[in-house]
């Protein structure tokens, strides 16, 4: 054996520290703690309660999506009567709810559960390999310290619930501009927002339509000198009251609980009515949604250019703007809208392709998320990676042919948390199901050859198109079809029977 044989010191200590290295064990490993890991806690803890589970979250704090993004004024852009947990009343008068208070709520339901004592911090998942013969998960987490030094670390658990969202934490999508370094001002990216930008004053560009976008202007247009929306196209925006003044009368006269349940599903019930009827009577829906924006914003406003959305209502998620913050601002000079496509960045600002150019001294790139299965972990049965590309998603939680692996992942059409509540429900259903029978092993598997493959989503969003072909398949029929219908998830979840035929278990 010459010397280029020889493995090295290096590899050699590696080598000893993965046999020494203790892995830990648990019944079920959650991978995240956002709105959805600490709500998948709660529902073991309550319908599983003697089941071991481990939260691993990738950052140091508790809250997810509600504790990255910093920027000004973010918000919720769905009710938090549907968007807070079935189990846990939102109180706080707002019905649309600032960030912070978001994250409060988020937080205390951990720490009021003993949800918090069960997070490792700074545990990045990054891949997940299932053995048959052991029916069980081994996870590796990459764990830093507070140093930035990292380490792999393994557990093994017999179920995998991923609760990391849908979207990449690390980078928010910026398209490439072309002349970006000549800009002499400021570029931000409301995922990476910089706590220190002063814009007091100050010309800002937000590119961008989406929530993001009508949350970041109004907010910035109240100290900034002049904000500008620059928009390639329109999107449908919504007024709505940030306060429920029934709901404020109904916790005085019936309590916290009762208020907020009633509320909950007066909300749930007009939102799915208004859905259908957009998808009914689509023409209808936009001179109503057209209607309310002329109302906000006068008769000479050019509503036709700038809020005129060239597709129908809820083929794209809405825009929420509470208050009518967007329109305010607007009416009062503080902010506008530009509808048109961008030529260039310039050392000034941006050129636009009908030779105008926009001054500004901040440049805000609200242009959207990379979306991404499971947190981007890397998924292996058996020796075969998965592609989840190429996987049928069934009940809009588990994977054809992934053993004991769901995933929590909420309605394009309605808040989020309605469906990662049923889909933690249905976990613990599962995980009772397989204790009763002496299963170690469940997993969806398709026989049907008659079952059509159609795209996991039907919007035609930006963030959706660009990654529709790594997202995993729907089918045509139950119970791998998604109908994003929430009285019809609740039959299907809740009431419906574990064992469907096309679970298999072993």
């Amino acid at each position: 054996m010459d010397g280029r044989d020889k493995p090295s010191m290096t590899a050699v200590i590696e080598r000893i520290m993965e046999t020494t290295q203790q892995v830990e064990h648990f019944d079920v490993l959650i991978v995240g703690a956002g709105l959805s890991g600490i709500g998948a806690g709660y529902h073991l803890l309550h319908k599983c309660p003697s089941k071991s589970f481990v939260l691993l979250e990738g950052r140091d704090c508790i809250g997810g999506t509600w504790d990255l993004f910093r920027y000004p004024g973010i918000r919720s852009d769905s009710d938090m009567f549907t968007l807070g947990y079935s189990f846990k009343p939102w109180t706080n008068p707002k019905a649309i709810a600032d960030g912070p208070s978001i994250l409060n709520y988020v937080r205390d339901t951990a720490a009021e559960n003993g949800i918090d004592r069960k997070i490792r911090f700074r545990h990045k998942v990054k891949r997940a390999s299932w053995s048959t013969p052991d029916a069980r998960w081994t996870v590796e987490a990459e764990r830093t310290s507070g140093e930035g030094a990292a380490e792999t670390v393994r557990f093994t658990c017999n179920f995998l619930f991923g609760c990391s969202g849908y979207y990449r934490y690390e980078e928010g999508y910026t398209p490439e501009f072309s002349g970006r370094d000549d800009f002499k001002g400021e570029i931000v990216h409301p995922q990476k927002w910089p706590q220190s930008l002063d814009y007091a004053g100050k010309r800002v560009v937000v590119i961008g339509s989406g929530a993001t976008a009508v949350t970041l202007v109004p907010e910035m247009a109240k100290t900034a000198g002049h904000v500008t929306m620059l928009q390639r196209s329109p999107t449908y925006v919504v007024a709505r009251p940030a306060q429920d003044e029934l709901a404020i009368k109904l916790r005085k006269r019936l309590g916290e609980y009762l208020a907020y349940h009633l509320i909950r599903w007066r909300n749930v019930l007009l939102g799915m009515y208004f859905f259908q009827l957009s998808r009914r009577k689509p023409a209808r829906v936009k001179e109503l949604i057209l209607g309310g924006v002329r109302m906000a914003l006068g008769p000479d406003y050019d509503v036709a250019t700038h809020f005129n959305p060239r597709y129908n209502p809820w083929d794209q998620r809405l825009c929420l703007v509470p208050d009518g913050d967007l329109f305010r601002s607007i009416r009062e000079k503080r902010a506008s809208v530009v509808t048109s496509e961008i030529d260039r960045f310039t050392e000034k600002g941006i050129r636009l392709k009908d030779g105008s150019e926009l001054e500004a001294d901040i440049i805000v790139t609200a242009t959207g998320l990379v979306l991404q299965v499971l947190g981007g972990m890397e998924v292996t049965v058996d020796g075969r990676a998965v592609d989840f590309a190429k996987t049928l998603n069934y009940k809009g939680m588990m994977y054809s042919d992934v053993p004991n692996l769901a995933s929590a992942f909420g309605y394009t059409n309605a808040s989020w948390t309605l469906k990662c509540d049923l889909t933690c429900e249905y976990v613990c259903r599962l995980i009772n199901y397989m204790d009763r029978h002496g299963y170690k092993a469940c997993m969806p598997h398709n026989v049907d050859p008659t079952l059509a493959e159609l795209p996991a989503l039907s919007f035609t969003s930006g963030y959706v198109q660009r990654s529709i072909a790594k997202l995993p398949k729907q089918g045509s029929k139950r119970p791998w079809r998604l109908y994003q219908n929430y009285a019809l998830d609740i039959v299907a979840l809740r009431l419906g029977k574990v064992d469907d035929g096309v679970m298999k278990y072993s």
